[in-house]
């Protein structure tokens, strides 16, 4: 045999096993997993819905039911005169006059 024929052989010998190499391969999927988002050629197109639309009356009756349910529960939350929070003026003046009697004792203590 000469030398070109064993080339050409194991030339064709190169490619068959290049071509099972690659089957194979391709068998087994992607050697390691894939982060983010997926390359566009792969992903299929999504279909968008068109947004539908309000007319304008529509978008008025709500306007006015809300409004309406907003006055309705202003006008149950107010009823007038508000309790008053806290204390009362004498519990207030009681304190007063405790605490000045501390500060007043503290005051002669650190003097």
């Amino acid at each position: 045999m000469n030398l070109e024929s064993i080339l050409a052989e194991l030339r064709s010998e190169r490619a068959r096993m290049d071509h099972a190499i690659s089957a194979l391969e391709e068998l087994a999927g992607p050697s390691a997993p894939r982060r983010g988002r997926p390359p566009k050629s792969q992903t299929a197109p999504a279909t968008r819905q068109k947004r539908r639309t309000m007319s304008a009356a529509a978008r008025q009756r709500i306007s006015e039911a809300m409004k309406q349910r907003w006055a309705n529960r202003k006008s149950k939350s107010a009823p007038g005169k508000a309790k008053p929070r806290g204390m009362s003026a004498a519990a207030r003046k009681k304190l007063s006059t405790l605490m000045k009697a501390r500060w007043a004792a503290r005051k002669k203590a650190a003097a």
